[in-house]
């Protein structure tokens, strides 16, 4: 037997998107990281072992899709890989390479694979010391020492070695005053998954489930308990168990029962279900996963519980890291075995039940990430500080990746700065809160404030600037197809807008009217917080009407208003938001094409509205013409749609080359400038082809320098699709201007930035 001892900065136990996240973010910042995974690949769920698609918030928010490290990964995910990501099982091996090159490609990151934690040494002063692990198949043992330790197992490992408290269960409604909690408290988790996928033959392929597969009869199981089989190729997440196994102890019996039932589901599709049969009957069972994917097991107790009342209350935080907005899904502990695997979708998404699950994007306390009984601990991902029922919505990949990143670069600005991660000074908490936004990450309620970005002090201006006006419809009056039966207004539809004047002459709609009589429709307009100012009843109201409407198609109606908008005094925009509906003899068209930062949204029917569609902006005209992305947003300190569009966006009109500038007063030297691009933001990833680039991101440009009476290329970049990028200069110059020269996008016809840091 091999025996290794070494030592790092931090050690992450788990090598799933939160571990991964967590591990770069503490090696970028400089800290001696180690990564141990006890899978032969990185990815956790969302690898090629159990295949889920990572998601978050913007499944439900518009531009809410999480940025940083994880942001990263997925658009070089979308760039590279030939698979489409429609559903779960999709997922292939294109991934566990981008994230293993990523790990192996970024300094002071080491790694173990297949290898196992079993035991911890402690400290006398509730600390860990060191953990001890087995690489599997390779006769070697670890003895790892670290300052700081990340759980991201999941199943909280470190926390149950080190006698930290933790959680298993539900909490009752009575402890944390939760909705969506039971009664009682009780010990039921959610189940554990695993997936299959099927392949089209090009003829029919026969299918005997084997005599020991669970035996389907009963189509109510399915269509009546919301799991409805609805795509040949497999991928469904209700093939779920947990009760009356542990998800931990239990995982082995978990998986051969699942197992059982995949086949037993494969066969009622093949030969049972007379809807399904012929869908079936050219597929052959590709794939069946033998790794179960958990979504609960190891709550560690912190610093905070997040709870249900945190997440729909919106509750800030001081020491806020990072933010989630899945709506809060519950699963039945039972899975295949109870009446229905997950109440929302069994009742359907219009129920009262879902409508009390939505929930708008809420921030996340670092007090969540540091457990409350071992000084060095922290953790990220499923195994957070947080209530049964906030798990729910907390837990999707695209949060935890999230958790990880925040983690990872807490751990290491606290060792920088000589502090203990279970009791940061209010300076440090500040400095982490800072340095995530500079990594691309969003904050709810901060915006960068780095005394050391130059860009601050700067002076923007551009070569030219795009206007909202009329933002025309996907339909006109020479097109022959019927109407998309989506846009009519069967319940209220608000439309945000962005406004650079504190003046509205106007405001027109495009609306059909399919009947042969005028048709009244109420219409709203309000001062939106941000774009996620859900609420249906805000008051006061800037106005109100009731508009008539002809007969006849794709008409504008105009609607004239002259109201004054107020705007605080530092932006250069803000969001009020047209209300229209419900009116079920109506359409509200769809937008052509996306319009930066404006939204729309649908009434829910319980006082608030979510997401419209896929993020569909819909047609309107204002008056005036609004300058809606100011080149002033490069250095607003905010790098997606929020309170304000915060992009700067080129005239479409334009030819390039368009380009954003940075005008210094006196010079300054330059050694690294940071630059943000749109795209990548409005929708969950999986909406992404394959092999594709997000049209709005910048593809080809150059930086530039004022040197010496002339601009001086620094540096050229001809083939970008990532969001984040950094230019460290090989040499310092000094120069008063610098800018960011645009020469090609990835399809969009305007260059788009939402922010530039020098330094």
């Amino acid at each position: 037997m091999q025996h290794i001892h070494d030592s790092f900065d931090v050690i992450v136990c788990g090598g799933g998107l939160a571990g991964i996240c967590a591990a770069i973010a503490a090696a970028r910042q400089g800290a001696r990281t180690c990564i141990v995974q006890d899978r032969p690949v990185f990815g956790g769920n969302s690898s090629s072992e159990i295949r889920v698609f990572p998601q978050g918030a913007a499944n439900y928010n518009a531009y809410a899709r999480e940025t940083g490290i994880i942001a990263e990964l997925l658009i070089e995910e979308r760039v590279v890989n030939h698979e489409p990501n429609s559903e779960n099982g999709r997922t292939n091996s294109v991934w566990d390479l981008i994230l293993y090159d990523k790990i192996i490609s970024t300094p002071h990151l080491s790694h173990y694979l297949n290898t196992s934690v079993y035991a911890l040494e402690m400290g006398d002063a509730k600390e860990i010391k060191a953990i001890h692990a087995r690489v599997g198949n390779a006769e070697t043992e670890l003895t790892l020492h670290a300052n700081v330790f990340i759980d991201c197992t999941g199943d909280g490992i470190l926390a149950e070695l080190s006698g930290c408290e933790w959680r298993m269960g539900t909490e009752g409604q009575a402890e944390f005053g939760e909705h969506h909690a039971p009664p009682t408290a009780s010990s039921e988790v959610m189940g554990s998954s695993i997936h299959f996928r099927a392949k089209d033959m090009g003829k029919p392929v026969p299918f005997q489930a084997p005599a020991w597969a669970y035996h389907y009869d009963n189509p109510d199981v399915f269509y009546k308990g919301g799991r409805v089989p609805y795509d040949p190729e497999g991928g469904f997440w209700w093939i779920e168990l947990g009760v009356p196994w542990n998800t931990i102890t239990g995982n082995e019996i978990i998986r051969h029962e699942l197992t059982r039932h995949v086949l037993g589901i494969w066969d009622f599709m093949k030969n049972k279900d007379p809807n399904l049969m012929d869908k079936t009957k050219h597929y052959a069972l590709d794939w069946i996963g033998q790794v179960p994917g958990k979504r609960e097991s190891r709550r560690i107790m912190g610093q905070y519980v997040l709870t249900e009342k945190d997440l729909v209350g919106q509750t800030v935080f001081e020491d806020e890291v990072a933010f989630g907005g899945w709506y809060i899904d519950l699963h039945k502990s039972g899975g295949l075995l109870a009446e229905y695997s997950e109440q929302s979708v069994a009742e359907g998404e219009n129920s009262d039940y879902m409508k009390k699950s939505y929930i708008a994007p809420y921030g996340i306390p670092l007090r969540s990430l540091v457990a409350k009984d071992v000084t060095n601990l922290m953790m990220a991902g499923r195994n957070i500080s947080a209530s049964h029922v906030a798990l729910g919505s907390s837990r999707v990949m695209g949060t935890t990746a999230l958790l990880g990143q925040a983690a990872g670069t807490a751990a290491a600005v606290a060792l920088s700065r000589g502090e203990s991660v279970s009791g940061l000074s209010v300076s440090t908490i500040t400095a982490i809160k800072q340095r995530l936004l500079r990594d691309d990450c969003f904050l709810l309620h901060e915006s960068n404030e780095d005394p050391l970005d130059l860009a601050r002090m700067a002076i923007a201006t551009a070569s030219s600037e795009a206007k909202l006006g009329r933002v025309e419809p996907k339909m006109t009056l020479n097109e022959v197809q019927g109407l998309n039966e989506s846009e009519l207004l069967n319940e209220k539809r608000g439309q945000w807008i962005a406004m650079s004047t504190e003046q509205v002459d106007a405001l027109s709609i495009c609306l059909s009217n399919l009947t042969e009589q005028i048709q009244w429709v109420e219409a709203s307009v309000v001062a939106a917080r941000h774009i996620w100012d859900y609420k249906t009843d805000i008051e006061p109201k800037l106005a109100q009407t009731t508009l008539a409407v002809p007969p006849g198609q794709c008409q504008w109606i105009r609607w004239e208003l002259n109201v004054q908008v107020e705007r605080e005094p530092d932006q250069s925009t803000c969001y009020i938001r047209l209300d229209i509906g419900p009116h079920a003899q109506l359409y509200w068209h769809k937008a052509a094409s996306i319009i930066p930062g404006m939204v729309a949204a649908a009434d829910m029917g319980n006082g608030l509205m979510r997401r419209y569609e896929n993020g569909e902006s819909l047609a309107f005209h204002i008056e005036p013409e609004q300058c809606s992305y100011p080149v002033k947003n490069v250095r607003s300190g905010v790098t997606r749609p929020y309170r304000r569009t915060n992009l700067w966006r080129s005239a479409p009109s334009e030819a390039m080359p368009q380009w954003a500038q940075l005008n210094w007063r006196e010079e300054q030297v330059v050694s690294q400038v940071e630059v943000t691009f749109a795209g990548n933001l409005l929708r969950d990833y999986r909406f992404y082809a394959p092999l594709s680039q997000d049209p709005q991101c910048v593809k080809a440009y150059e930086l530039q320098a004022w040197m010496a009476d002339e601009w001086i290329t620094l540096e050229r970049v001809n083939n970008n699709y990532q969001r984040k990028r950094i230019h460290r200069l090989a040499q310092a110059v000094r120069t008063t201007q610098v800018r960011i020269v645009i020469t090609e996008t990835n399809g969009d016809p305007s260059a788009a930035i939402y922010e530039i840091r020098v330094y």
